[in-house]
């Protein structure tokens, strides 16, 4: 789940599908945290499902407001929107950083815990994979959609931020972000069991930071790689877009196959069996001809009789079926019986 999200967002274009697929991946980390089974594990999946709902919802209403401002979805239509949507552009800058686990941000006290207890089960695999998707996350979520939508190239579309109620919102959920980024404590303590951690350690927020950094400048040098074009990536529509268009045109090109079978058919049946058909039903034909009076009144007794020959076979006697020794005696019987009772 977590590569599969990362690898579709990175070759998306859509603002919406970029952060859909962004669910995925960190779904991901919450069920490799319930995988992994020990208490700090369960621990940050509860975590990391709270933080991720906040700066999620935070970076779906920043890409709502550009779509609500310009009416535009794909990141080929937008760009430069800093310029005349700046609060908007700091909102989704601040989900970004969640989303990617820097310092002072929700993303950074919960994400920790997963890696965190990975490490501590000697899980060396699963904490480098994860490791691996963070920076992944950066990429595309934490730098592609805020670059693409809010810099890179002009797009001379200069809309104003939202209406104030969409502006409140993402303010709160913002500094909720920020909050409990900087304020851990917040958190733990609501969750399913005790927390012995401490995230703002010099190594975790360097060896965090290094990872960040890195994972930009790998993002710059391959931005001509990274630009997307007007195309659509397929996922599960790959089913109705491709496969079901294939499978009807397999159906067509057959249904054809068989009404030309039949055209042949009937074409043959008709060169074969058409003069006959003219030699008995048309007007000179043998069945189209007049017949005298006298011939249809015979064949007409002839068929009653046959009726009544038929019939008088189907109402034979019964004296006619087969009659036992058993029987015999017994009608012999009752006769002499009769006999005797008369006067």
């Amino acid at each position: 789940m977590v590569f599969y999200g990362i690898i579709y967002a990175l070759l998306e274009n859509d603002m919406r599908r970029i952060l859909s697929y962004s669910i995925v991946n960190q779904v991901g980390f919450m069920v490799c945290g319930v995988g992994i089974g020990t208490q700090m594990a369960l621990n940050g999946a509860a975590a990391h499902a709270f933080a991720h709902i906040i700066y999620k919802a935070l970076l779906f209403m920043s890409a709502g407001a550009v779509m609500y401002q310009t009416g535009r979805r794909k990141c080929t239509d937008v760009g430069g929107l800093y310029r005349s949507m700046p609060l908007t552009m700091t909102c989704g800058m601040i989900g970004a950083l969640s989303i990617s686990a820097f310092p002072l941000t929700s993303g950074f006290i919960s994400k920790s815990l997963i890696g965190e207890a990975a490490g501590q089960q000697g899980l060396e695999i699963v904490w480098l994979l994860l490791t691996a998707a963070s920076a992944g996350v950066f990429l595309h979520a934490g730098i592609k959609f805020p670059w693409f939508v809010f810099f890179h190239r002009d797009s001379g579309l200069r809309p104003a931020d939202p209406p104030w109620n969409m502006r409140a919102a993402m303010l709160l959920f913002s500094a909720a972000c920020i909050l409990l980024g900087c304020f851990p404590a917040l958190l733990y303590p609501l969750l399913p069991y005790p927390v012995d951690f401490v995230p703002y350690t010099a190594a975790h927020v360097v060896t965090q930071l290094q990872l960040l950094v890195f994972a930009g400048l790998a993002f710059f040098v391959m931005l001509s790689q990274m630009e997307r074009m007007l195309t659509i990536t397929l996922d599960f529509d790959w089913f109705y877009r491709v496969l079901l268009v294939r499978v009807a045109k397999v159906v067509e090109r057959t249904w054809a196959w068989l009404l030309e079978l039949l055209r042949e058919l009937r074409r043959d049946l008709r060169t074969v069996l058409g003069p006959r058909f003219e030699a008995w039903f048309l007007p000179r034909g043998w069945l189209a001809q007049t017949w005298p009076t006298g011939s249809m009144t015979l064949w007409v007794t002839v068929i009653l009789v046959l009726l009544v020959v038929l019939a008088q076979r189907d109402t034979l006697p019964e004296a006619r079926t087969p009659v036992g020794p058993a029987v015999v005696a017994q009608r012999g019987t009752g006769s002499r019986a009769r006999s005797r009772r008369r006067p």
